[in-house]
């Protein structure tokens, strides 16, 4: 599989905040916001429930990462996918770190995606709570 994620029973806008505050207690930033919602709308002129792609980046691990292997911006952010469920639960799904950055097979990747995935278990966690 690769991601993980878990339920909550709030408004599609404080999901977004307490996404945000929760990555930010973990180090992340986020980097993008994709607001497909917004963007099906303005090119397909079709409706759509809130989905929003928040690239989420914590720097240090960023840069370890890249220092271990350029090419890895490819791979990079980490997306945190925020979307409301036709009954109205909001989704928070998070890309499993360990999945994709499997994909490089570099020495210290491994270790890198460990720590990562541990933060971002760590915020899931913090949204239930």
């Amino acid at each position: 599989m690769y991601g993980f994620s878990t339920a909550l029973h709030i408004s599609f806008i404080d999901a977004i905040t307490k996404v945000t505050e929760a990555l930010k207690k973990e180090g992340f930033g986020v980097l993008t916001d994709i607001d497909v919602q917004a963007t099906i709308k303005s090119k397909l002129n079709l409706d759509m429930r809130p989905y929003r792609i928040l690239g989420a980046c914590n720097p240090p691990f960023a840069h370890r990462a890249i220092l271990a292997e350029p090419d890895i911006g490819l791979l990079l952010p980490c997306n945190v996918l925020v979307r409301e469920e036709e009954n109205g639960t909001i989704t928070v799904a998070f890309m499993d770190p360990e999945a994709v950055l499997d994909l490089v097979g570099k020495p210290g990747m491994k270790e890198i995606a460990q720590e990562v995935k541990a933060r971002l278990v760590r915020v899931r966690d913090s949204l239930s709570a």
